[in-house]
């Protein structure tokens, strides 16, 4: 698997966003008022100046496709995972295709879901309902946004189900090793009704785009 992090190219729009952010402040904030009024000027301005660092910094920064290869020589490629937008503030979604381009499925991420439960929506080119990924319990998901991972014993594990029918499909487990090892757990669908090259994309993403 590759997913490249462009350092040079982040830096770059991480420096031309301060500037733009500092440009924005300037223009925003302006002098002081003489009456008092400046800290209500920074209350309002203040977000408003980290807005625009975050669409300047994110629309500058190159998108981060994946590449899932066969085996370790890399000289097959298995699949690949398209990243849609370069702005993405409340909603990110990827492309899952086969080498040739055709699409197989999109993947949909809410930031906002991160807030109680992570989840990860499946569907169809087309838009269907696939299947969801998401935290395998609301109990210790809301344990882990207090105290992290605690030392490996709340690591995030997620549960695939089926749709909006919520019936699972399987499990993406982390391994309590000094290492990070996961487990693609699909025995519970037995009639492979979720395609597998859906399902390793999706597993991949939830390792790396989780950050866990």
């Amino acid at each position: 698997m590759e997913r490249p992090t462009y350092p040079v190219r982040t830096l770059f729009a991480y420096f031309v966003a301060l500037i733009a952010s500092l440009t924005a402040a300037r223009w925003i904030l302006g002098p002081f008022p003489e009456d008092g009024g400046g800290g209500l000027l920074v209350l309002v301005g203040f977000p408003l100046v980290a807005f625009v660092f975050l669409v300047v910094s994110m629309s500058l920064r190159p998108r981060r496709h994946v590449t899932i290869y066969r085996d370790d020589s890399r000289r097959e490629t298995l699949l690949r995972v398209l990243q849609n937008q370069r702005v993405a503030v409340l909603t990110r979604t990827y492309t899952v295709v086969t080498p040739s381009g055709e699409p197989l499925a999109t993947l949909r991420k809410t930031y906002l879901h991160n807030i109680v439960r992570k989840r990860w929506y499946v569907a169809t080119p087309g838009g269907e309902p696939i299947a969801m990924a998401i935290e395998d319990s609301i109990v210790l998901s809301l344990l882990r946004r207090v105290l992290g991972v605690f030392l490996g014993f709340l690591r995030t594990n997620f549960l695939l189900v089926r749709g909006s029918e919520e019936a699972v499909l399987g499990e993406f487990n982390r391994k309590f090793t000094l290492f990070d090892r996961y487990v693609l757990d699909l025995s519970a669908d037995p009639d492979r009704a979720f395609d597998r090259r859906v399902a390793l994309a999706l597993g991949v993403m939830l390792d790396t785009g989780e950050r866990r």
